[in-house]
């Protein structure tokens, strides 16, 4: 049976290649998941993808990945780093997860140096959305 992936954007990575390009990249999101798509079947595995701006819907889809998907690679976007509802809904799921960044958060403002939900989790920090492909391998 086909390994499952599920890919999960947080709140504002629909504005992917527009807002501050400089920092995020000029790609769209759509652009973006087709990459992970045809990665991902290249490499062998399904791949769902979603985004949500809502902290409730990102909870949502973490809980419904139970006993259906293998792995999960988050950006959660702003909700790195205070986010504990999103930190419990991770550990309830026990499926292996990897945080992904499109920026070095450790290079930008004191506040994104805060994690709320990644303890314990992968992370994977670099320049511009292509970090997703390397969690895709290491997920599962």
């Amino acid at each position: 049976m086909k390994k499952q992936l599920m890919v999960v954007h947080g709140p504002n990575i629909n504005l992917t290649g527009i807002r501050e390009p400089g920092v995020y990249g000029s790609e769209s999101l759509e652009q973006i998941n087709g990459e992970i798509r045809a990665y991902c079947e290249k490499e062998g595995f399904g791949c769902e993808i979603h985004q949500s701006n809502h902290e409730g819907q990102i909870i949502d889809w973490l809980h419904g990945a139970m006993g259906r998907v293998d792995g999960i690679i988050l950006n959660a976007g702003a909700y790195t780093h205070y986010s504990y509802a999103i930190h419990d809904a991770i550990a309830a799921v026990k499926i292996p997860c990897i945080e992904v960044h499109f920026s070095n958060i450790q290079a930008r403002s004191d506040f994104r140096h805060l994690f709320g939900h990644c303890a314990g989790l992968r992370r994977i920090d670099c320049r511009f959305w292509k970090t997703q492909l390397f969690a895709c391998s290491g997920c599962i």
